[in-house]
């Protein structure tokens, strides 16, 4: 097989992120794609209590297990199979399960703060930002860790005025200038999801044919 294309699509939680990925995932297919979220890799926190375990700041750099992260990308790129991780917010941890991903033509990957690491951002071969407002995203969240989640209300806005919304200042809005494509208002944005599908077949078609040569 020849070397993947690695894409990745980051912006503030609750931009529509998702949306675009799944985008991707159905015109091109489950054969040829495979799906690397960066959520599933936070930092275990096995030798933490619940009660510390529930202080963890998720939007901050520091969270997330990048190591792993770049490693299972460079298996990817390699042809090599990975085992995935799984993150339950329930506990607060991973669990002893892992999701086998195999390498496929395309490979995503997805997350706030994928562009924030020099390593992923170097191994990337298109990067997309998703700019959507502050108050669609809130909105957004809220129903997703509510319904998801089983959070409060209450809980889902103290959190974010206190940690996502000063988070994604600091670290997530300035990688908006590492990206080459930046996609106002994520799947609801239909020419520009075509836009990206069109450049990824493109750079497909131009890699099957160097194969072939």
């Amino acid at each position: 097989m020849q070397k993947p294309i690695l894409v990745g699509i980051t912006g503030g939680s609750g931009s529509g992120k998702s949306s675009i990925a799944n985008a991707i995932c159905e015109a091109f297919g489950s054969n040829d794609i495979a799906k690397i979220e960066q959520d599933f890799y936070y930092k275990d926190q096995s030798h933490l209590s619940m009660e510390d375990r529930t202080k963890t700041n998720y939007d901050h750099p520091n969270a997330f297990d990048n190591d792993l992260l770049v490693e299972h990308l460079n298996a990817l790129l390699n042809g090599e199979v990975i085992e995935k991780p799984i993150y339950d917010f329930a506990i607060h941890n991973r669990i002893k399960d892992t999701i086998r991903v195999e390498p496929r033509e395309i490979i995503l990957v997805e997350g706030i703060l994928i562009l924030e690491d020099e390593r992923i951002r170097n191994l990337l071969d298109i990067k997309i930002y998703v700019d959507t407002d502050d108050d669609v995203r809130i909105i957004r969240r809220m129903l997703r860790d509510i319904e998801e989640r089983g959070r409060t209300i209450e809980s889902v806005v103290e959190q974010y005025l206190s940690v996502v919304k000063p988070m994604h200042n600091q670290f997530t809005e300035p990688t908006k200038k590492y990206a080459d494509i930046i996609i106002p208002e994520g799947g609801h944005n239909k020419v520009a999801i075509d836009i990206l599908i069109a450049k990824m077949q493109q750079i497909l078609s131009e890699k099957n044919k160097n194969v072939k040569l």
